[in-house]
């Protein structure tokens, strides 16, 4: 960084005294032609002194940090111009390209903040000015770069943009590495919904952020996802890598409650009942989870097997199952049963935890009870599970946050 200080430059005046082939010896000045004085003799004016002024220095003295010509700045807090025995009145910020960095002044005009964050791996040019307290201005700049990241941290969600989702849909974000600076890792994350519904962010662990509103979505909301992770530290030393922008539809409301006691799950279509179902959910040994689950994937005929169910001796299974939709991470699912008889299906629970549906044999059918309801179904829809014996599905088993209250969300 240099600073340059305006003030006025003393001009200084000499008369210099040139003396003549025909002129005589000593200090007195010859004679023109015509007997008049020459130029220069005593006879002739003298010259006037030039007139002269004290230097006007600032009192303002700019200060930039980073210095000039720093190299490996963190994009974060580390811009900063300030102003001793003065204020700013210009502070100009720019990057490799050319584009303006936008900043606060502070209100006593003695310092200035960008409001954001600088890019890794770029230069930047500042300029500043200040003025004293009689207004003699003083300049300051300085280049700098920003650090190239050794390591990044990737982040992957379970949105596929231009879908659409039920109304009880999760933004789910995973990060390859664990988050330490999770409120900057956050505040780099933004939702718009098109309806200006509010929604907030939960850490399960330091590598998981769920996302969602405080109520279940209400259909054809569209919802805007951005994010901004590339020039974020973390987590020590490490940046996330990447910026994108994703974007989704809210579908339909669709809410299936499964009463376990009763044998039977009811559909709501857009709050008005649209069908009940017979159904046979979690034996007595292996019951089903109890609480809002939500439909994380639909897998069509998905192989399942004993393996997932501790001490299951006698009993083991290793079946193709029809119409499979997950509830859980745990291997929770709404899915069609083709092995079990006709009557089973609203009078008995036999399952290893998950909700049979009625389907017939192979990959099962789209007529049947399991097939209808699996073509209805979006991802993001809501299952219910009421008067089961099992115990209350974890927030952070799949899309289950909707069983923290808000205030702890």
């Amino acid at each position: 960084m240099r600073s340059i200080r305006v003030g006025a430059a003393l001009a200084l005046g000499s008369t210099m005294l040139l003396a003549t082939a025909c002129s005589g010896s000593g200090t007195g000045g010859g004679t023109s032609a015509d007997g008049k004085p020459a130029a220069g003799g005593p006879g002739a004016p003298s010259a006037a002194p030039a007139s002269s002024a004290a230097p006007k220095t600032s009192a303002a003295v700019v200060d930039i940090q980073p210095k000039d010509g720093s190299q490996d700045v963190a994009p974060a807090g580390a811009l900063k111009v300030s102003v001793a025995s003065g204020k700013l009145t210009q502070v100009a910020v720019t990057d490799k390209d050319g584009n303006a960095v936008a900043g606060t002044l502070a209100a006593d005009g003695l310092s200035w903040l960008p409001a954001a964050g600088l890019a890794v791996s770029s230069t930047y040019k500042v300029a500043a000015q200040a003025t004293d307290a009689n207004g003699v201005v003083a300049t300051s700049d300085s280049t700098f770069s920003t650090l190239t990241p050794a390591k990044t941290s990737r982040s992957q969600d379970n949105i596929t943009t231009g879908s659409t989702y039920g109304v009880g849909m999760i933004v789910s974000i995973n990060f390859g590495a664990p988050v330490k600076n999770q409120a900057a890792v956050e505040k780099a994350i933004t939702v718009e919904a098109s309806d200006g519904t509010q929604v907030k962010g939960h850490w399960f662990g330091n590598q998981r952020l769920d996302l969602r509103p405080q109520e279940f979505w209400k259909p054809g909301t569209k919802v805007a996802l951005h994010f901004r992770l590339k020039n974020v530290e973390t987590s020590p030393g490490v940046y996330g890598n990447s910026d994108r922008d994703e974007s989704f539809t809210i579908g339909r409301s669709q809410i299936s409650t499964v009463n376990d006691a009763a044998h039977e799950m009811t559909v709501k279509r857009d709050g008005q009942p649209d069908q009940t179902i017979e159904i046979s959910s979690g034996s007595a040994e292996h019951p089903t989870y109890n609480g809002t689950m939500v439909v994380e994937a639909k897998e069509g005929t998905a192989r399942m097997t004993s393996a997932s169910v501790p001490g299951l001796k006698p009993g083991e299974y290793d079946l193709q199952v029809p119409h499979s939709m997950r509830l859980t991470d745990s291997g929770t699912y709404v899915h069609g049963n083709n092995w079990s008889s006709h009557g089973t299906f609203g009078s008995a629970n036999v399952s290893h935890g998950c909700v049979g549906l009625e389907d017939t044999a192979g990959n099962g059918s789209a007529n049947s009870s399991a097939g209808k309801f699996y073509d209805a179904s979006l991802v993001g829809d809501v299952v219910k599970v009421v008067n089961s014996k099992g115990a209350q599905v974890s927030p952070d088993n799949g899309l289950s946050g909707w069983n923290m209250p808000w205030a702890t969300w």
